[in-house]
């Protein structure tokens, strides 16, 4: 069983490939998938708080605090700018438009630790942004929310934003007490065998978000061309832009985590939440964004482990 999962570790960006691959081919198992995600996101985060460990995971007070500042950063400035924009330009109710604002307002996905370390840097950042982010949520959204009053009312993302966060904290805490206790000393075996798991778990997962895939791909190619290809320079030039700010204002240790974090977010979190209305249109958009994520390791690797 070790060799696989160490065989997984090592080829982590090829699983992930496979996964996008699956949810693509077959539209139908990553329907029947979908009531299944919560489940699966909470094993993808007890291995990647079970990788890390408390200790790295907590950080110093202060660290926590420019987690809070990125948090208002990423959660507010950011798509709070994307609405007045898209009103300047007459887009405002547009799919796009509607995407691009809840993606930006959405916390970071829950497979960001596990990005981070298959791009060999430290993942504690990434966990804490995390947490810390999620935990935002019901704050960050209210001026989003207020902007947007075609996405309802604030409470049900307080209420799915809730659910969340105690997802995150119990898998979190159950990882912790195992770390503080039967896995204090982790072996390198061990660590791979997270790793192989955690890679496995995030191919899984992204199966049940690429439903409105496939369809698009045989149905209207070019709009599914177009789509792909917005997201992906949308996702990848935040991701850059946000490390490069990060290295220039001498946070070298968390750049590579500010990146992966800032382009890669938790948008399925508002999939049950709002409106069909709201949702349909851009479950498209969605589906795509899911691809640059899933790549994020294969395409900017060498990026980030150059400034590891």
């Amino acid at each position: 069983m070790h060799s696989i999962l160490a065989t997984a570790a090592r080829h982590g960006r090829l699983v992930l490939i496979v996964g996008l691959v699956v949810g693509i081919a077959m539209p139908g198992l990553a329907l029947s998938m979908r009531p299944w995600i919560g489940a699966m996101v909470a094993g993808l985060l007890f291995l990647a708080a079970l990788r890390v460990g408390p200790r790295q995971a907590m950080g110093a007070l202060g660290q926590v605090g420019a987690s809070v500042g990125l948090a208002a950063g990423f959660q507010v400035a950011m798509p709070v700018a994307a609405i007045l924009l898209f009103a300047m330009l007459g887009w405002t109710g547009a799919a796009l438009a509607t995407f691009f604002v809840l993606m930006l307002a959405a916390p970071p996905v829950s497979g960001s630790p596990n990005l981070t370390i298959m791009t060999g840097n430290d993942a504690a950042p990434a966990l804490r942004q995390l947490v810390v982010g999620t935990a935002l949520v019901p704050l960050t959204v209210l001026p989003v929310f207020w902007l947007t009053p075609s996405f309802g009312e604030p409470s049900a993302v307080f209420a799915a934003a809730g659910g969340l966060m105690v997802l995150i904290v119990v898998s979190a805490g159950i990882a912790f007490l195992i770390r503080s206790t039967i896995l204090r000393e982790p072996s390198t075996k061990a660590l791979q065998s997270i790793d192989g798991l955690s890679a496995i778990a995030m191919a899984v997962v992204v199966v049940g978000l690429m439903s409105a895939v496939g369809p698009a791909l045989q149905k209207t190619p070019l709009v599914f061309a177009g789509t792909l290809a917005l997201v992906c320079v949308v996702n990848f030039a935040i991701q850059i832009a946000a490390t490069a700010i990060a290295r220039q204002t001498g946070h070298m240790e968390r750049a590579a985590a500010t990146g992966i974090t800032a382009g890669n977010r938790n948008v399925a979190l508002f999939l049950t939440v709002l409106p069909d209305q709201v949702i349909d249109p851009i479950l498209l958009f969605i589906g795509c964004y899911q691809i640059p994520m899933y790549l994020t390791p294969a395409v900017l690797g060498r990026f980030y482990r150059s400034r590891a």
